[in-house]
């Protein structure tokens, strides 16, 4: 797959944290999000973020798209390329929080990554990204959502992420 000219890369990351979020064994991952969401914002390629306010409305309404789990933790962005969030996962701080995952997320859940296209200036909704997620789970990759194995330019997954094959 290749980069349509005029679009931009969206990215929606869902992740359950075993342990609710002021529970002291997640207290690093707690600690580190602005620092990590900090860097993301000032990262090359970086196009925009689901503020935090929205976001937590998002995680924490029972009829939302989300499910309304209170250990719900997720991020929704929008990034000019997939390099530009290829570089921010694999070669930032980001990795250090990606390496302890096992720690901190309940990782029964296979899919917890997705990808697609939007034109340039738009800012997916969640109803827009979870509509994407649930394509990717139920159909596998295509054009409409996919993951890092679908961008034949995207390669520092393979090298970079804790076991074959594992998606952010």
């Amino acid at each position: 797959m290749q980069h349509p000219a005029g679009h931009h890369l969206a990215e929606l990351n869902l992740g359950i944290l075993k342990y609710d979020w002021d529970d002291p064994r997640v207290k690093d991952f707690v600690d580190g999000l602005d620092l990590v969401n900090g860097i993301a914002q000032r990262a090359p390629g970086f196009v925009w973020m689901m503020n935090e306010d929205t976001m937590e409305r998002e995680q924490n309404n029972p009829e939302g798209e989300l499910g309304g789990n209170p250990r719900m933790a997720s991020t929704l962005s929008v990034w000019e390329s997939v390099e530009s969030l290829e570089h921010f996962v694999w070669n930032t701080v980001h990795k250090q929080f990606y390496d302890r995952k096992a720690e901190w997320y309940d990782m029964g859940a296979a899919l917890r990554f997705a990808m697609w296209w939007v034109p340039e200036g738009h800012r997916p909704t969640m109803a827009e990204a979870m509509e994407r997620f649930r394509h990717l789970e139920k159909h596998g990759e295509s054009d409409f959502a996919f993951g890092w194995s679908f961008v034949k330019s995207a390669g520092l997954w393979k090298t970079k992420a804790c076991g074959a094959g594992q998606a952010a």
